[in-house]
């Protein structure tokens, strides 16, 4: 007997993403359940090679359902995730709802998933920032390495983390930059076209924004308290797939070469890193597929002991779905579900 899985904001651009990488990893799955608001009641959505209805949240009863993959905001996580986790569901949530909560595991399974343990004191489990996913998988194995003491990190965020609307903001500029149609920011607070925007969510007292602040506290979170980390996230005109420059100085000595072997071999990480020309990974490689790809490895002379690298990874999959469904298959296959039978 397999699991029953609801999906909390199946007609989003993550949750769409999540129905399909479930049928495409083929997870322990009998039923599949969309939700979403009432407005969305009754459109149709695809799962693998079916189409399924989406059903309303607000009337759905979680008291037989194993485990709820939830991509539909902040607001509604913190409304809905602990009334779905009561009734015995585990939820596994993609907003910034839970992530900073100390009974909520915080989890990337390259990376941390001997800590998803901790889920059942409050049976809600957080993702991930998507810029913060990639970064901590090409961390990780660095960071044991040779300890990496300070991290600084420049995100080029595709618009697809500000969701649908942010997408269509983007192709709808862009045409009317080429047919001189006025244009008019709605989504991004400037012209995202032909344009870059250092400012991803709300500014804080201290001048970062709220997405540079999840970066430094989740990077914490999940790798290492005592690792200083400093970020500046900007938005480009990019669909899909962010990429980070991130130099990091380590307490120990690795060189270029030891990084590329380190990482070569590292759960969920792939190595394309030719000095030549497009020796490297662009966004547009990298949308579509699983792995946090990791290029431009080079030894920073300006510090002791100190590397360069350029990241890239599909934000909608390793950055938010994909995670969120390796989590549900780290649950199952440690035996810490406990499956629900319908009463």
């Amino acid at each position: 007997m397999g699991y029953k899985v609801a999906v909390v904001g199946a007609t989003g651009n993550v949750g769409r993403e999540i129905l399909g990488i479930l049928a495409e990893r083929q997870f322990d799955a009998d039923q599949v359940i969309p939700l979403a608001s009432r407005r969305s009641q009754g459109t149709e959505v695809s799962y693998g090679d079916k189409t399924l209805k989406v059903k309303a949240l607000d009337n759905y009863d979680f008291s037989d359902t194993d485990i709820c993959l939830m991509s539909a905001g902040g607001d509604i996580s913190k409304e809905w995730a602990p009334k779905i986790a009561a009734q015995g569901c585990v939820v596994i949530d993609n907003s910034s709802a839970w992530r900073y909560d100390a009974d909520v595991p915080l989890i990337v399974p390259e990376v941390n998933a001997d800590a998803i343990v901790g889920f059942s004191k409050k049976n809600i489990i957080a993702n991930p920032n998507c810029s913060t996913a990639q970064l901590v998988v090409a961390l990780k194995p660095l960071h044991d390495a040779a300890k990496i003491k300070r991290c600084v990190v420049s995100t080029y965020q595709s618009v697809s983390g500000g969701g649908k609307d942010a997408m269509d903001e983007l192709f709808e500029q862009t045409r009317a930059i080429f047919v001189n149609d006025p244009i008019e920011p709605k989504k991004f607070t400037k012209r995202i076209a032909f344009n870059l925007i250092p400012h991803i969510d709300v500014f804080m007292e201290d001048g970062y924004t709220k997405e540079e602040w999840k970066v430094l506290a989740e990077t914490k979170k999940m790798l290492d308290p005592a690792i200083k980390v400093t970020c500046t996230a900007v938005r480009v005109p990019v669909f899909v797939s962010h990429s980070e420059s991130v130099n990091l100085e380590f307490e120990n000595p690795i060189s270029a070469d030891e990084a590329r072997d380190i990482l070569r071999e590292a759960p969920g990480c792939l190595v394309v890193d030719k000095q030549e020309d497009g020796g490297y990974v662009t966004p547009y490689e990298a949308t579509g597929e699983d792995a946090t790809y990791i290029s431009r490895i080079r030894e920073d002379a300006t510090v002791e002991n100190g590397l360069n690298l350029w990241v890239v990874s599909d934000n909608l999959r390793k950055g938010a779905a994909l995670n969120a469904v390796q989590i549900a298959e780290v649950l199952v296959n440690r035996r810490l579900l406990k499956k629900q039978t319908a009463a």
